[in-house]
């Protein structure tokens, strides 16, 4: 099956733009996590550089071409605690190419193709410029694995040249305050991650929480997050601390020593509580809290038990196919950033199929309208909500190694869908567009 994708680097230093292997930029991006955190304070050994995407083919005359930007920014973060969780060099990408794959199969009786056009800004780069020089190339699908600002930077330089699907920001206020009407959601947010872990934890009956919080900005989110969850379901945060981050080598030969002796002490005395939550979005501390509180303590949040839009070991809904799949192209497990890309470019492809067309405007319109639906391996199909622009999905809650359960749990009900259970629903949202 043949693949349509070109891969690009873009150099702000002149403000000029082109093409080029991967190279340093994948290597800049290749400690990034699933919600953009990425590069690497210690040191930590080099993941090999993504295989190089085929050259586009061209389509032929009477095939309507539709090009798909999937347009990564690298932002500077420590390095993961575990080995196991450096992520891939093309985390996201990855999933988009599937995505086109799969998009294809069905163009291919539709007299539709799909190219998918992979830009790497690095590290302070100039991401609008980006976005221009995608704009005149004829592209005005894109999709970012990028932190808030930049997606909000693209979105207001594009106006309606462009449909700005995000992929990878779980910032509440991109939903909010700060939504646009040329941006979609397709990772869940902060809000909907949390209150899924929140269902649980009172289906549970684990009402009491002891929340620790990291303390760089994007933690002070994930926690604020948490607490509102905490409020709308009926839990009780008995005390809150913040681990600080003081720097320095996390994993040295005594690291595991030092955090033995560390964590106990910071976790003792706290009040009775039933689980420990965790608000380490920037991967500082929280896999450090299984087995080393002071109290035997359940561990929920950025550790133990996670809130995720996938897992590489979800089953469910035939979602076994597309791991299958996926694992055959790429060699490892589908993440959850994959998956997000993998939902934008087929929500793309999907809305093409639905509308006959190729064009910008009938495709971007359908997938802004009500009749639009997502078959997506969750058990049903997904719809945006037309007031923020976040596509309504069920969370998966699991450990490293399988899937617990999903959310919306039984018995949060909702007079339109139970999936607005989870995050800011209508009444609630700050969004006015």
């Amino acid at each position: 099956m043949q693949r349509s994708i070109r891969q690009e680097k873009f150099r702000p230093a002149t403000g000029s733009t082109g093409t080029a292997s991967i190279g340093a930029a994948l290597v800049a991006v290749a400690l990034a996590s699933v919600t953009l955190p990425a590069i690497a304070q210690d040191a930590a050994p080099a993941t090999p550089p993504a295989a190089p995407a085929p050259a586009a083919a061209k389509a032929p005359a009477d095939v309507a071409n539709v090009k798909i930007a999937v347009l990564r920014q690298a932002v500077d973060a420590p390095a993961p605690l575990s080995l196991l969780d450096i992520p891939p060099a093309d985390d996201g990408f990855s999933g988009a190419r599937l995505a086109a794959e799969d998009n294809n199969t069905t163009g291919r009786f539709m007299k539709q193709h799909f190219d998918i056009v992979e830009v790497e800004v690095p590290v302070g780069g100039d991401a609008v410029a980006a976005l221009k020089d995608l704009l005149a190339q004829d592209v005005h699908f894109i999709v970012t694995l990028a932190p808030a600002d930049t997606v909000l930077a693209i979105a207001d330089a594009a106006g309606d040249e462009a449909l700005i699907l995000n992929a990878g920001a779980p910032d509440d206020r991109l939903r909010g305050e700060d939504c646009r009407a040329n941006v979609l959601h397709l990772g869940p947010s902060r809000a909907m991650l949390a209150d899924a872990l929140a269902q649980f934890m009172m289906w549970k009956r684990w009402d009491e929480w002891f929340l620790i919080r990291g303390s760089h900005p994007n933690d002070e989110l994930w926690a604020a997050a948490l607490q509102r969850a905490a409020t709308r379901f009926g839990a009780k945060v008995v005390e809150e601390r913040v681990y600080e981050d003081t720097g320095g080598s996390r994993r040295t030969d005594t690291g595991h020593v030092q955090v033995q002796k560390q964590i106990p002490v910071f976790t003792q005395r706290a009040e009775e509580h039933d689980v420990i939550v965790v608000a380490d979005e920037s991967e500082i501390f929280g896999e450090y809290l299984p087995y080393r509180t002071w109290e035997p303590s359940l561990v929920v949040g950025s550790a133990g038990l996670v809130p995720m839009s996938w897992h590489p070991a979800h089953e469910s809904w035939g979602a076994t196919q597309l791991q299958s799949r996926f694992v055959k192209q790429n060699n490892r497990t589908m993440s959850p950033l994959d998956y997000q890309a993998w939902m934008a470019v087929r929500t793309i492809g999907e809305a093409a199929t639905r509308t006959k067309s190729g064009e910008f405007a009938p495709v971007r319109d359908y997938i802004k309208g009500p009749a639009f639906n997502l078959a997506a391996f969750k058990g049903q199909a997904l719809t945006f909500r037309p007031w923020d622009g976040q596509l309504r999905q069920p969370v998966i809650l699991g450990t490293p190694k399988l899937p617990v359960t999903v959310s919306p749990q039984e018995g949060y009900l909702h007079k339109v869908t139970e999936l607005d259970t989870l995050g800011y629903d209508q009444p609630e949202s700050a969004c006015k567009l």
